[in-house]
């Protein structure tokens, strides 16, 4: 039970997180492309590498609060499913060149913050 409440706590505070700041990006740029969508996805994914690198690499979070974290947080926090929906939408309106963006651009930013949010604490000595 505890468990379970721990990620839906961590889930109910990254989907606020995400709603938040995917609506901040949205209002200050193009509406023509998905970028809050993209800037939430970057930023998870970089923080999923560094709270990854803390469990994994340096033991330093036991597992309820990387539970609440990882599952619960980013979980919430994350947005691959409007990242699909987003896309789709781009290509049924005939922006496939849009839709080609939306797809490189989350993904391969997003492998790179994660590989990132991995690399950078051990450069620095965490």
């Amino acid at each position: 039970m505890l468990k379970a409440l721990l990620v839906g706590l961590g889930g109910f505070l990254g989907a606020i997180a995400r709603y938040e700041l995917s609506g901040l990006v949205h209002r200050y740029l193009s509406a023509s492309f998905p970028y809050g969508t993209l800037v939430v996805n970057v930023l998870g994914c970089l923080a999923i590498g560094g709270v990854l690198h803390l469990v994994e690499d340096r033991s330093l979070l036991g597992p309820n609060t990387r539970l609440f974290l990882t599952i619960g947080i980013l979980g919430g926090f994350t947005t691959f499913s409007s990242f699909g929906y987003e896309t789709m939408e781009l290509l049924r309106d005939g922006e496939s060149a849009l839709a080609l963006a939306n797809v490189a651009g989350n993904v391969v930013l997003g492998l790179g913050a994660v590989w990132l949010g991995r690399t950078v604490p051990r450069l620095v000595g965490m």
